[in-house]
């Protein structure tokens, strides 16, 4: 649909009510729910889940039933799952960096070399305050071009699935019935083998003689087989094309290299090549070559941009002497936050990252943060747009801000414990930037297609942000005094936090001279080579990048979504058909995420639920021994069928209902 044709739900002369008291409140519990939710099962399995689409479910449940009388409109319910989705990409962001500060104060060697440094509760919540607010107010300027301007070719899975579930709840009919019955199912398949463990989640096989050192896996989750769908066979292609080639050519190539020379060790692996299974060459190599082809795939991005961003700037360079009268003159859909505000925002955000004691976060550092945050702000929102929230590669971007801020200070004397806490403190402030980013394009997106007023969703993305940044720091010292996340005598079994980990190792590996250049220059180098080819080399990259189990089910749900497209000669029946795929596959997505955040709950507050969930994985799977892989992969395949039948059978009844 082109976006000069495009009209949303609700039309821009249209006055409804959109902030009110009972939306803020209700969108304030559910962030800092979701935020203690998901911080705690992030750094428990290295995952979050989504928000955005669980809050506006939730959101609808609860105002339908509080207030029958005054039922809450559809706007109502966007700055609900507005609010409360910035819990969710707070605790991303945190999780995957501030915890590297507890393991560094764990680590008896660096302890004994001098680091002494302990982040405070008031220090998180600065940090969290001013990265999201960088993100929030980075994003504004973009949101013209990135929303608007590339509407029908940018998808934002999780913000166009969002939309599609509350116009269904508030339109009723077909229409709700096919994404709530998505809701269901997905809903219940995620219980049974995520929650119930009756079957493993990730299938997967290492081959052992041929392409010995390759892997080949599936997520089998109604998640990730809604976004593939959602994004199409055309970038899920990309990603799995990614895919192949790590975990199928460079990890076998890897392995038969040490085959052929016994013995042989290649940094910054620690153990011979021959004896590495393909996790952890993943780990050693094929993560690093992910990581630059991203940064590259990033510089791509941005350089596409530039355009785009001069234009967003320009215009807001108008609006900064333009009147007040003129500003006021703009549809009620085409208002953003005044770009002044955005100016004065980003300044004195740079001047409390400077000023702030206890972060070493000199005026090098804040400026480093702003620049990092401000390129990365663009290319995660277009990752987004690409293939959602969920499968944007947060760590491979800030590992490549801590790579280049690391190289920086050094060039300027900055080292030692000093140096690896400005960097890491940048560091936070630009992943919680790009966790935020990412999450207010997506609500941008639900609010462009339901007809919102932009700039009322930047005002409450900052609401949003506030009481889940008081939460973050006491969780944080909670779940570390109650698991620890290193290995001592008194937390024998710690939170793994696999993402932090490998920031500190990061940081600590340039500061100590020993940062594996090569695979990260390779993989830039492997993306280049794609772009010079005339394919999007960001998708691929992000393919590389991500365990292969994640592009397999993404490429299901792609192939799907290309099926349903041609089941018919007629295209007013193919597309009624493909309408309500997407539809089913916004509930699938829906389902999953509420399930996985109810589990996350009895996980975090039950102990008895934590060790059955812990010691239970995949318990049919065991009973059936060898066959137990292919319960999880007959399970996702019925899904599948039944996705494409439902899609069929409700697209035909619906188109012939017209």
């Amino acid at each position: 649909m082109e976006n000069e044709t495009f009209k949303p739900y609700i039309s821009a002369g249209e006055s409804v009510a959109e902030v009110t008291v009972r939306a803020i409140v209700l969108g304030s519990i559910l962030s800092v729910i979701f935020g203690v939710a998901n911080a705690y099962i992030g750094l428990k399995y290295g995952m979050t889940v989504s928000a955005s689409i669980p809050a506006a479910v939730i959101s609808m449940a609860v105002l339908r039933t509080l207030f029958r009388r005054k039922r809450a409109t559809v706007l109502e319910n966007n700055i609900v799952q507005t609010v409360g989705s910035a819990g969710e990409s707070l605790a991303a962001g945190i999780i995957f960096t501030i915890p590297a500060f507890f393991i560094w104060a764990a680590n008896s060697q660096l302890v004994a070399a001098g680091y002494h440094h302990e982040i405070s509760k008031m220090q998180i919540f600065w940090l969290s305050m001013l990265g999201g607010g960088l993100g929030i107010l980075l994003m504004i300027p973009l949101r013209k071009y990135l929303v608007e301007k590339e509407h029908g070719k940018l998808a934002f899975p999780e913000g166009t699935a969002c939309a599609e579930i509350i116009v269904a709840g508030d339109e009723g009919g077909k229409k709700a019935k096919t994404v709530f019955l998505g809701i269901g199912i997905g809903a219940l398949y995620k219980a049974i083998f995520y929650t119930l463990r009756l079957w493993s989640e990730s299938p997967g096989y290492n081959f052992k003689k041929w392409l010995k050192g390759g892997t080949i896996g599936m997520d089998a989750t109604p998640v990730l087989l809604g976004v593939g769908y959602i994004i199409g066979p055309r970038i899920a292609a990309l990603m799995m094309a990614g895919a192949v080639l790590g975990y199928l050519g460079i990890s076998p190539l890897l392995s038969f290299i040490g085959d052929q020379i016994p013995g042989i060790i290649i940094a910054p692996g620690t153990i011979p090549l021959s004896d590495m299974d393909p996790a952890q060459l993943r780990d050693a190599y094929i993560k690093y070559l992910g990581v630059g082809a991203v940064a590259l795939g990033g510089f791509v991005s941005l350089a596409k941009s530039i355009p785009v961003i001069f234009h967003s700037f320009a215009a807001g360079a108008k609006e900064l002497v333009s009147s007040r009268a003129s500003r006021d003159s703009k549809l009620r859909t085409d208002r953003d936050m005044p770009m002044s505000y955005v100016l004065i925002g980003t300044f004195l955000i740079i001047v409390a990252i400077w000023a702030y004691p206890g972060t070493e976060m000199h005026f090098m550092g804040a400026v480093l943060a702003v620049i990092f945050g401000f390129f990365f702000v663009v290319v995660a929102a277009r990752i987004v747009g690409i293939v959602g929230s969920s499968s944007s590669p947060v760590s491979g971007m800030t590992i490549a801000t801590l790579l280049v801020t690391c190289l920086v200070l050094l060039t300027f004397g900055v080292s030692g414990v000093k140096g690896m806490v400005t960097a890491m403190s940048v560091g936070t402030v630009v992943c919680i930037a790009v966790c935020l980013s990412g999450d207010i394009a997506q609500d941008l997106k639900t609010g462009y297609l339901l007809g919102a007023t932009p700039a009322k969703q930047q005002w409450t993305e900052f609401i949003g942000l506030l009481f889940p940044a008081i939460a973050m720091g006491f969780t944080l010292y909670m779940l570390g005094d109650a698991f620890g996340f290193v290995a001592t005598e008194q937390t024998p079994h710690p939170l793994l936090a696999p993402q932090a980990n490998v920031m500190a190792t990061v940081v600590q590996g340039v500061m100590n001279s020993n940062i594996p250049w090569q695979p990260i220059l390779v993989g830039g180098m492997v993306a280049l080579a794609v772009e010079l080819l005339g394919i999007q080399s960001l998708p691929f990259a992000i393919g590389l990048y991500l365990p292969l189990s994640l592009s397999t089910p993404i490429m299901a749900g792609g192939v799907l979504a290309m099926l349903i497209k041609k089941s018919s000669r007629d295209k007013k029946l193919s597309n009624s058909r493909f309408q309500m795929g997407i539809l089913f596959g916004s509930g699938l997505v829906a389902g999953d995420a509420l399930v996985a955040v109810v589990t996350a709950f009895l996980i975090s507050s039950w102990g008895g639920f934590r060790t059955f969930f812990d010691g239970h994985e995949g318990m049919l799977s065991s009973l059936t021994g060898s066959f137990g892989p292919w319960v999880s992969l007959i399970a996702f395949a019925l899904l599948s069928i039944l996705f494409y039948y439902l899609a069929r059978s409700f697209g035909s009844t619906n188109n012939s209902d017209k």
